[in-house]
């Protein structure tokens, strides 16, 4: 979300807001993960009072955050965000689309081919018009592993992903396996989002992310933060997930 000259856009109930503003940004950046004061917010900006009284009005007449009273203290305010990231603006990469495009000239092997190779356009088209989809991806992979997580019956982290393991390789979605516990990193290998995508320097799993978040809360009741490190857009031959 940081960055002059960056656009990012939000989802609330009155459909999608674009930010721009270095300010603004840094404001929603910090209250992405919890609710923060007054106080906290003007020491993580660095700027005065009285700039950020008027920024944060912006952002609750746009409706993207509200405006509380701390709990451990009645006679302060809090600030929580009441939207949703979901995709901000960044150099169009058109590389990577035109090569999704290319593989619609021949004929699939298989149907997990051409649904592959579908999202592969699908994903690198919004790239190409200079648009970060990775929020939104984590955030629908999110909801989707919360559904996905009933199919589950264990409620312990290995025997969970036992399970877990299974249903990727009875549902094609590739070969997964957890190279460790502590911390959490999931690994996996001939990955339906990725494989077959060039190596454009980027990390093309936002929604595997989501997938697995979702699956882990669902179960076992925990928030958690996995991103990916490795993946076949980055070069790599697999694709691996780790607990920050």
């Amino acid at each position: 979300m940081k960055g002059e000259g960056h656009t990012a856009l939000f989802s609330n109930r009155d459909g999608i807001i674009a930010i721009e503003g270095p300010v603004k940004l840094q404001i929603m950046e910090l209250l992405k993960d919890s609710s923060r004061s007054f106080d906290e917010i003007v020491k993580y900006t660095g700027k005065a009072k009285s700039t950020i009284s008027v920024h944060l009005s912006d952002l609750k007449q746009n409706n993207l955050l509200e405006e509380r009273i701390d709990p451990k203290d009645k006679r302060k305010k809090t600030y929580v965000m009441c939207s949703q990231y979901a995709a901000c603006s960044q150099k169009p990469i058109v590389e990577h689309y035109h090569a999704a495009l290319k593989k619609f000239t021949t004929t699939f092997d298989s149907e997990r081919e051409l649904l592959t190779s579908i999202l592969h356009a699908v994903q690198s088209g919004f790239e190409a018009q200079g648009i970060n989809h990775r929020p939104i991806m984590e955030t629908i992979g999110q909801d989707v592993g919360i559904r996905v997580a009933e199919n589950f019956t264990c409620t312990h982290l290995e025997g969970l992903f036992e399970e877990v393991a299974d249903y990727w390789e009875t549902h094609k979605l590739g070969y997964l396996s957890v190279p460790s516990y502590d911390p959490l990193a999931i690994q996996i290998d001939d990955c339906f989002v990725c494989k077959g995508a060039p190596d454009i320097g980027q990390k093309l799993c936002s929604f595997s992310e989501g997938l697995l978040q979702g699956i882990i809360y669902q179960k076992l009741n925990m928030q958690c933060n996995l991103v990916e490190i490795e993946c076949h857009g980055n070069g790599d031959d697999h694709c691996l997930f780790v607990m920050q």
